[in-house]
This record gives C-alpha cells, sequence and structure tokens, in this order.
C-alpha cells in the first residue's frame, strides 16, 4: 500500500484507538510529512536504519533562515514519531524496518520558564478594572495560575461545571483525561465577579466581549454572534498584554503560568507526585523537569541542618 494512506490510517489509529489530542495528531503529521518528503519514500519497505540515520544527521545539522538549529528535544520528537509509525506497521505485518532498530538519543532535559511570585502579582494586578472585559481576564489570570491548566483545558470548561462554593471544577486534558482540579479563593472570588457581570446564556465560561469588539470596529460585527467562547490563541494574547503591561521582561505566555503554578507547589513543600496529578501528567518523567527549580531550596536545607554536630 502507498505510505501516504498507510499514514494517514496510522494518524486516524491514534485519534481513534489512542486517544490523542488534535495537536498531537497535528504534529505527528508534519513529523512525518518532513521524513517521508526527505527520504522520497513512497513504500514501506524502503524505511531503512540507513534512510532514518541519514535523516537525523540532516535535522541535527539544518538551519533555518536565521542560522537557527533544531532543538535536540525536537529531534526527538521526529524520532518518536518515526518509532511510532513503524510500530503501526509491524503491527499490521506490513514488511519495513524494526523501531526497536532505532535508538532514542540521549534525552535533554527542557528548560522551563516560570515566574516569581512577585511577577505573578504584577500581572494579576495589571487587569484591575471593573468593565466586563477586565474581569474576564482578571479571572482568566487567576484561574491559570491557581488551578495549573493548559490554555486548552481552560477554554474548553463551561461555567455549569464550576463548583465556585467548593472551589473545584472537572477539565477534559490530554488524551481526553478528566481530572479534577483545585482553585485558590481568590480566583474564585475573580470568576464571580466576572460571572455577575455576564449578560449572555452561551454556555462558556469564557466569552469574548462582543459589545466592546462592536464599539471598537462596529463594520465587522453588527450579525449575531453564535459561539462566544474565546480562542486559545486569544488566551495567549491577553496573557502576553499583561504581562508586558506589567513590565515583565520574559517571555510569558499561558503555559508560563502553569509552569509557574508547578514550581510554587514545590517550593513550598509539595510532593511531586501530587504536583504530577494536579498538572494531569501521565508520567513522573515529565513533572521532574520542574524540580530544577528546588535545587536552590534544597541547597540552602543541606547547609542549615547537615553536619550540626561539627559546628
Amino acid at each position: 500500500m502507498e505510505i501516504r494512506k498507510l499514514k494517514i490510517q496510522f494518524l486516524e489509529y491514534l485519534e481513534i484507538e489512542k486517544g490523542r489530542s488534535q495537536k498531537t495528531i497535528e504534529n505527528y503529521d508534519h513529523y512525518l510529512n518532513r521524513f517521508l518528503e526527505w527520504a522520497k519514500i513512497t513504500k514501506p519497505e524502503q524505511i531503512t536504519a540507513e534512510v532514518v540515520r541519514n535523516f537525523r544527521i540532516y535535522l541535527n545539522r539544518y538551519e533555518d533562515g536565521n542560522g537557527q538549529k533544531l532543538k535536540k528535544i525536537t529531534q526527538g520528537y521526529y524520532v518518536i514519531a518515526i518509532r511510532g509509525f513503524l510500530k503501526f506497521l509491524v503491527k499490521r505485518d506490513i514488511k519495513t524496518l524494526q523501531a526497536d532498530k532505532i535508538e532514542m538519543g540521549k534525552s535533554v532535559m527542557r528548560e522551563v520558564d516560570f515566574l516569581e511570585m512577585d511577577e505573578v502579582e504584577r500581572i494579576l494586578s495589571e487587569a484591575s478594572g471593573r468593565d466586563l472585559k477586565s474581569l474576564r481576564d482578571r479571572a482568566i489570570l487567576e484561574l491559570l495560575f491557581s488551578a495549573g491548566l493548559r490554555v486548552s483545558e481552560l477554554t474548553g470548561i463551561n461555567r455549569e461545571k464550576i463548583d465556585l462554593r467548593g472551589r473545584e471544577l472537572s477539565v477534559r486534558g490530554k488524551g481526553d483525561k478528566v481530572r479534577v482540579v483545585f482553585i485558590s479563593d481568590s480566583a474564585s472570588q475573580a470568576i464571580m465577579r466576572y460571572l455577575e457581570k455576564r449578560m449572555d446564556t452561551d454556555p462558556a465560561l469564557f466569552v469574548r466581549d462582543v459589545a466592546g469588539l462592536r464599539k471598537f470596529d462596529g463594520k465587522n460585527i453588527k450579525k449575531p454572534v453564535d459561539n462566544l467562547r474565546l480562542t486559545p490563541r486569544s488566551v495567549q494574547r491577553i496573557v502576553k498584554y499583561y504581562a508586558t503591561k506589567a513590565g515583565i521582561v520574559k517571555d510569558v505566555h499561558p503555559h508560563t503560568l502553569r509552569h509557574s503554578f508547578a514550581t510554587d507547589l514545590l517550593i513550598n513543600g509539595a510532593d511531586i507526585r501530587s504536583v504530577q496529578a494536579m498538572l494531569g501528567h501521565s508520567s513522573i518523567t515529565t513533572t521532574q523537569v520542574y524540580t530544577h527549580v528546588t535545587n536552590k531550596q534544597l541547597k540552602e536545607i543541606h547547609q542549615a541542618f547537615h553536619s550540626k554536630r561539627k559546628r
């Protein structure tokens, strides 16, 4: 069978049988397309260890127009996609390279950007208005930091699902997995103030400020808007806007607040298994990327308590 049709079947397998997110499927599609186009492969049996090795050399030496090389972790994603595709083919008795013939390179621990507490507070304080948009933006910022949500999880929340008295809600994360997250009192209060200002009946927790948009550009938004739900891209712009307004020089995204949530928990003594559960990570190794931030704290504890008898 032609390799492109098999690739489509593999992506459908990831979606239906593995329950992978649409973003993951898009990434796999991109990685495999680049590999197949570079290698000019049309049949599964053309995938050999030598071809894969040469492709990895190509990735390692590749530079874009600005002279930027591919990060090791990005190169690893290509290998993971190729191995996954090969396992799928072999499972269906299609002649091709065995996935275990491809060794994964040494994993590189990715660094995470996070905010100090005073930086988080500065961002929150910038969303202090009393109009609907300001109240919404404050609630978004509070909830991202309070619950450590992914931006897709945040935009997928319906307001009927949130329990402000119990300060918790269920979110649907990667792999369609549902988990309970907890929110702080300040986040609960911010959401309550925002919802009290809402006049629409849209089920989404966070919606576009259509009235404000009409005032800004009445020509383009005259018809009734059926779907008011904010998109992940809109939330990214909101977070970046308030970070810039607060004078934060770091490149701040919604995921930066998720990183800040995790590091804040670890610095204040939370165990890594609990943080793993709250973040919705399926593997503890994913959560361990945050432990680097506790190194300074561990050093201070070591200096304060180790070998006290010698002093």
